[in-house]
């Protein structure tokens, strides 16, 4: 049997086959696989659509500090109790240090887990077009941040001035 990720990905490989291998939008794909009657989700718990909404809230809040930095107000922590994963959510503002060093942790854990992933997909890219000029990709984000720091420092400073 099939797991509903590899479902999903064989709707996706069964429109490049039958209707189009060019890039496209998710929409278009979903709106094929609703026509050829080809999705069938899983019913959803109620409470899990809850937890997942609740979720999805609290990761776009933001908040300005004294200085003017916009920073996220709820951080989670995903944990295991007795063999069952859960994520824990804290405010920023009142969260205990430990939580909060765990949490970066974990996001920090994330972005290098995702630009290992991206240096794979470059790598891959590049041996499987040999003829090409390699595409290039910079993991060292420090430039990128004091960019978007002196940024946001001259958005602040701009309005203070207006």
């Amino acid at each position: 049997m099939t797991t509903f990720p590899e479902q999903m990905r064989a709707i996706f490989d069964r429109y490049r086959e039958e209707v189009d291998s060019a890039p496209v939008s998710l929409d278009e794909v979903a709106a094929w696989a609703l026509m050829k009657n080809l999705y069938h989700p899983a019913p959803r718990d109620v409470a899990k659509l809850c937890r997942d909404d609740l979720a999805e809230s609290l990761r776009q809040e933001k908040r300005v500090d004294e200085k003017g930095r916009k920073y996220r107000a709820k951080h989670s922590v995903r944990t295991t109790t007795n063999g069952h994963q859960m994520s824990l959510w804290a405010d920023i503002d009142s969260a205990p240090r430990a939580f909060m060093e765990k949490s970066f942790a974990q996001r920090r854990k994330s972005i290098v887990d995702d630009c290992f992933q991206v240096k794979q997909d470059v790598d891959h890219f590049n041996d499987h077009n040999a003829i090409e000029e390699p595409i290039q990709i910079i993991l060292d984000f420090i430039d990128d941040v004091a960019e978007m720091e002196a940024a946001a420092r001259q958005r602040r400073d701009d309005d203070e001035v207006a």
